[in-house]
């Protein structure tokens, strides 16, 4: 198995590509709209990764948060407000509040576990920053770290019961960019002791099955390297001062905050310390160079692998479809009016 996570052209798997996942066994797999037509073709597509594989419990991840980053969409799908709408409501109503992302989240993990999806790159555990860059914005539950911790550890539990692996994102903490990673490399000037209160909701929820890097500098911890590719970042920060033991990937490594080869990439990524390096956008030639560039899966990382999957064994709560988290999901934002 190689520990990487590899996007796909199209809406099928294609001779290529499967000629390639059978040979070099990625750990997983992300899906984009480009992935997407409706619920009998995304079963079919995942039902042919897991085939492929020869294994069910397979990683299959998808951006879905709500709000403005959505890879499934209306009218197939429901849409689901942004993280905001849950701060908002804490506002009023903190228990409310949390208890509506865990419904929102349930629902989104059925919705998933439905068309075989096993994981969501969610919940954003970003505390928001005046006068940052705004793609954090309102994909935030807020700018009050333990806040922001309450609404991601009902999402996290949410999406469990709903049948899919929650991602935390993005450690050890994005909220402070001035820049937007997918177009340029944002550097953070604060203190190690200011930077404390962005890594709070990530120590506060370190249990989570899984995480993924920010592709930011943080010159407090490592001057010369982003997070992703810094050994000191990941092993210092994130695995010690954080207290995260579970499956860390890196963000996507074609944004623009990082230069170089999708293989070289992948390897310092790798090397630095993260479990799976995280390839988004299924152009055969980058697959390939990684699949030949990248050692085996460690020993560790495959049993980080095995645990974020047991978390779902059980599937999605019977008792609570999705229609009834909805329901009450709703019922609960409506006391913003």
């Amino acid at each position: 198995m190689k520990p990487v996570i590899f996007g796909l052209a199209g809406e099928r798997v294609s001779e290529a590509e499967r000629a390639l996942f059978r040979a070099c066994d990625p750990a997983g797999y992300i899906l984009f709209g480009r992935n997407i037509r409706d619920r009998a073709q995304v079963r079919a597509l995942t039902d042919e990764l897991r085939e492929i594989a020869g294994r069910d419990d397979l990683f299959i991840m998808i951006d879905q948060e709500g709000g403005r980053v959505a890879r499934m969409r209306a009218p197939e799908w429901p849409d689901y407000p942004p993280a905001a709408a849950f701060d908002a409501l804490y506002e009023l109503a903190p228990s409310s509040a949390i208890e509506a992302a865990r419904c929102n989240a349930r629902a989104l993990g059925a919705m998933l576990a439905e068309v075989g999806i096993t994981a969501d790159a969610a919940p954003v555990l970003d505390v928001r920053q005046e006068g940052a860059s705004d793609i954090v914005g309102d994909r935030s539950f807020g700018s009050e770290p333990m806040r922001v911790a309450a609404l991601g550890r009902a999402t996290l539990d949410g999406l469990r019961a709903g049948g899919a692996v929650g991602i935390v994102k993005h450690m050890p903490g994005h909220g402070r960019a001035l820049v937007d990673s997918h177009h340029a490399l944002p550097t953070v000037t604060a203190s190690s002791w200011d930077l404390e209160r962005d890594m709070a909701p990530f120590r506060a929820l370190n249990g989570a099955p899984a995480g993924m890097t920010a592709h930011i500098v943080y010159t407090a911890w490592d001057a010369e390297r982003p997070a992703s590719l810094s050994p000191r970042v990941i092993g210092e920060i994130i695995r010690g001062a954080i207290g995260f033991d579970g499956l860390l990937m890196s963000d996507d490594l074609d944004m623009k905050a990082l230069s170089g080869a999708a293989d070289e990439l992948a390897a310092g990524v790798i090397a630095a310390g993260c479990d799976l390096a995280l390839n988004c956008w299924g152009r055969m030639a980058e697959m390939t160079a990684i699949a030949a560039r990248l050692p085996d899966m460690s020993e560790r990382g495959r049993e980080r692998l095995a645990r974020a999957m047991e978390t779902i064994a059980d599937g999605p709560d019977a008792d609570w479809p999705i229609e009834r988290s909805l329901a009450t999901r709703d019922a609960l934002l409506a006391q913003r009016a």
